[in-house]
């Protein structure tokens, strides 16, 4: 395909079907703070090789979309001062040729593309607080059929709406071991979860059911961060009100909001936010992997 490149080692464990998993670029570009960033991107790449998976990390560098970004690509798409993009704005990246950071609605959609079936972010998008504002994370998910692990949604949302829409728009959400919905660095929330996996094979019977009957869209498979990083929902309340109140004087709107607030958050809390942070998409990146390798064998 004309402006999609897939990295060698990624296309070789494509055709001998050797596990993947693909990784967002948007949390190096606009996710984490640098130094983190990149010390982070290099971690998570290394947890999947040790786990017998294959990275892909996604994003488009000066209009071409890259599968499997190499070190170098990725610190040249930093220093090309990144779009952040959903699925939407890729046609914008490649027609004119910028380097951009993909979201969560972008990566899976180019991970499909590529014939990637397991993804690994951190927090996914949903309905915003206040005035009309849904992430285009919800709508590619009603649609494109992939495993996403995710520690549920940032408490900066509005969490029950966030899940009545994923249930509107069909999209299965798997507690993994857990009947309760994540909420990112804050542990777990009060809203019940339906549906509850013990491990990764039962969540690889789930999609390959799903892919034989035919039923589009993709499963959130909803992963805690570990009890000993979770940091108490009051206390990040207080730092993300302080961030709210900033992003209003200062004018911030639309997607460059959590960017900031994230930011913000972590200095306010000295960090610990960040640590929880990268703690989170390490658990996330280990359960992928295991998923992407229980589907390997049970497709075999």
């Amino acid at each position: 395909m004309k402006n999609l490149r897939i990295a060698p080692k990624v296309r070789n464990a494509i055709e001998n079907g050797v596990p993947i998993v693909a990784l967002e670029s948007t949390v190096i570009a606009h996710g984490l703070p640098h130094p983190h960033n990149i010390e982070t991107a290099m971690l998570l790449e290394e947890i999947a090789i040790e786990n017998g998976v294959i990275p892909a990390t996604i994003g488009v560098l000066k209009g071409e979309i890259i599968v499997g970004m190499t070190h170098e690509e990725i610190l040249q798409m930093l220093q090309d001062e990144p779009l952040k993009i959903g699925t939407r704005e890729i046609s914008y990246a490649v027609g004119l040729k910028k380097s951009a950071a993909t979201t969560v609605s972008a990566t899976m959609r180019i991970a499909k593309l590529a014939g990637i079936n397991v993804f690994a972010t951190g927090g996914i998008g949903g309905v915003h607080v206040g005035d009309w504002d849904v992430s285009q994370d919800i709508t590619e998910m009603a649609k494109t059929d992939v495993v996403i692990v995710s520690a549920g949604c940032k408490s900066i949302l509005d969490v029950k709406k966030t899940i009545e829409f994923m249930e509107t728009f069909q999209i299965l959400v798997l507690g993994y071991k857990t009947d309760r919905f994540p909420l990112f660095y804050e542990g777990l929330s009060t809203y019940q979860l339906d549906h509850v996996v013990e491990s990764a094979s039962e969540i690889a019977q789930v999609y390959l059911a799903k892919k034989e009957l035919g039923i589009e869209g993709s499963i959130m498979v909803a992963n805690p961060i570990p009890d000993e990083y979770a940091i108490a929902e009051s206390e990040v309340e207080k730092y993300i009100n302080q961030a709210l109140k900033e992003c209003e004087e200062k004018g911030i709107t639309g997607k460059q909001v959590t960017p900031y607030i994230l930011s913000r958050v972590a200095q306010l809390s000295d960090y610990k936010t960040l640590r929880a942070n990268i703690e989170l998409l390490k658990n996330n990146v280990r359960l992928a992997c295991q998923i992407a390798k229980e589907l390997t064998v049970i497709s075999r």
